[in-house]
């Protein structure tokens, strides 16, 4: 039997999963872990680390990102150019004035990835808004709320095959 069975187009199709932050309780650390499973794919049964076989994520909604504790005033991002005396700080807060919310849930789920040579790969299919509109209107599942058999391509397939069984 040919060890390539299953590495078909159809196997490594890319789902677009969407992420409204205006409706979702989860704060950025349980969030970011979620998206970052959604980008290597690991939610797939033909995972594979060296392979990249992951998904779009949409998020939306941005500015409704939301944080346990006190880490708004006190976390930190760092920046360096290693030039002597050039360590710059951010705080949370600053970030999220300055560049949005989008951007401190690009850094949290970038941190999450593996850092490897397909980081920057999957981090092009994240795709982070900070309103509710957005320009990929594709066939798109919410992130964490369905499973495999949920999508209407499987359901379409599941359909056809009972169809025919009878």
């Amino acid at each position: 039997m040919s060890q390539f069975v299953g590495q078909t187009r159809l196997a490594y199709s890319r789902t677009w999963h969407t992420v409204n932050l205006s409706n979702d309780s989860r704060p950025l650390g349980r969030l970011a872990t979620a998206i970052a499973i959604a980008l290597m794919g690991k939610h797939k049964p033909i995972y594979d680390p060296s392979t990249d076989c992951g998904d779009y994520v949409v998020v939306v909604g941005c500015h409704d990102l939301k944080v346990t504790g006190k880490k708004l005033a006190q976390k930190k991002y760092y920046s360096h150019t290693t030039r002597p005396g050039s360590l710059k700080s951010i705080t949370m807060e600053r970030m999220m004035g300055k560049w949005g919310g989008g951007e401190v849930l690009r850094r949290a789920v970038r941190g999450m990835l593996p850092k490897n040579r397909l980081r920057d790969d999957r981090m092009a299919r994240l795709k982070c808004f900070e309103g509710q509109a957005h320009p990929y209107k594709q066939n798109i599942v919410r992130l964490g709320g369905s499973s495999v058999a949920q999508l209407p391509e499987v359901k379409a397939a599941f359909a056809q095959e009972t169809v025919q069984a009878q």
